[in-house]
């Protein structure tokens, strides 16, 4: 599994770019939170970094040679937060296995990246097949129904969305693609008309108050939307530069409790009101330059499987953060998605890692 590799061929930017996202994360956390959490946050980076490093240096083509048993392992840590999982807020999303309480959800994003990177290559000649796509259909509804049923919706965005990158880097046709956007364009125009009526069946009560909160702010500006508003104003109130690191200012998103928990969905409310726009376009950008990065190492990959895990890595960093940071600006309604390698949460930044582990990897064995 192990191979022999040039130092040369090592992309330390990639290193680099997380690591620096990664730190203005913890610098956030340790404002935004308590002093454990942000101890906590620095041991996920150091072991993320660990899991990273190690896995970069073994060969991805022999390890997803094991991508039945990674698809089966998915299932069933997925189907785990059913039978036995930790409830929050009316929603169960976290196990506990041995001690351990991690969040399933997060690692399905790259055990399912990493599952459909080795079927596709497989029958990559026959992704032009009705057969072959509705074979990947239907292997991509188990994991993404028990998501949504836990409920988690905006995980649910998310890993469709992902799973659509991963259609289109494999190959699938053109004509299906259209095809699928002539569809899907106005069945969400008439999803959403049917949501946002008072009996609807279709989602749960709170997610349909998040839509209503985004389309009507003012009337619900002390209840749903109080946060996402909030999340604006502590922006804003940024300015420039910011109002300082730990700004003691009773007015802070922080020090008033304006916003709940903001070291996770909406850390960059923090961001923003801390270290102003100044600060929230460096996020921004170091967002850009890791998407960036991984799609300069998949248009290089040797071979279908590694350019489906480096572009997945990609759509999996710049969607998620466009969605946390459209969030955070009223943009979209609220979702409750972290932001990539900054929001607390040591399952999501650990299984960020290891994604990228299997980037540089892809990275070692690239086209000369």
């Amino acid at each position: 599994m192990l191979r022999q590799y040039h130092i040369r061929d090592f992309d330390f930017k990639l290193v680099l770019l997380v690591s620096a996202l990664t730190v203005i994360g913890i610098l956030a956390i340790g404002s935004a939170a308590t002093e454990s959490l942000q101890t906590k946050q620095i041991a996920g980076f150091v072991l993320g970094l660990f899991l990273m490093l190690v896995i970069s240096l073994f060969d991805y083509s022999v390890l997803l040679k094991l991508y039945w048993l990674i698809y089966l392992l998915n299932i069933a840590l997925l189907a785990l937060v059913k039978l036995i999982g930790v409830e929050v807020n009316g929603a169960k999303r976290w196990v506990v296995i041995m001690g351990i309480q991690f969040q399933p959800s997060e690692t399905a994003k790259i055990m399912l990246l990493l599952f459909f990177a080795q079927f596709i290559l497989k029958h990559k000649d026959e992704m032009h097949s009705i057969k072959t796509i509705g074979m990947c259909v239907l292997l991509f509804m188990p994991p993404i129904i028990l998501i949504y049923k836990q409920p988690d919706m905006s995980t649910s965005i998310m890993v469709g969305l992902l799973f659509c990158v991963i259609l289109l880097i494999g190959g699938i046709s053109w004509k299906y693609v259209i095809g699928a956007i002539a569809v899907a364009v106005p069945a969400f125009v008439i999803l959403l008309m049917l949501v946002l009526q008072p009996d609807q069946q279709i989602i749960n009560d709170f997610q349909q108050q998040r839509i209503l909160a985004w389309i009507y702010p003012e009337e619900y500006a002390k209840t749903t939307a109080y946060q996402q508003t909030n999340s604006i104003i502590a922006i804003g109130s940024g300015m420039l530069y910011g109002k300082g690191y730990k700004t003691n200012e009773i007015s802070s998103v922080k020090n008033g409790n304006f916003i709940s928990e903001p070291e996770t969905d909406f850390i960059y409310a923090v961001i923003g009101e801390e270290f102003g726009f100044v600060g929230g376009c460096t996020v921004i950008v170091l967002l850009i330059l890791i998407s960036f990065e991984c799609i300069m190492v998949a248009r290089r990959a040797k071979d279908l499987a590694g350019t489906i895990i480096a572009a997945g890595v990609a759509a999996l960093v710049g969607f998620q953060g466009i969605i946390n940071i459209s969030v955070a600006t009223g943009v979209i309604p609220n979702t409750g998605i972290p932001l990539p390698f900054v929001s607390y949460g040591l399952t999501s930044l650990v299984s960020l890692y290891i994604g990228v582990g299997f980037v540089l990897n892809v990275r070692l064995q690239c086209k000369k």
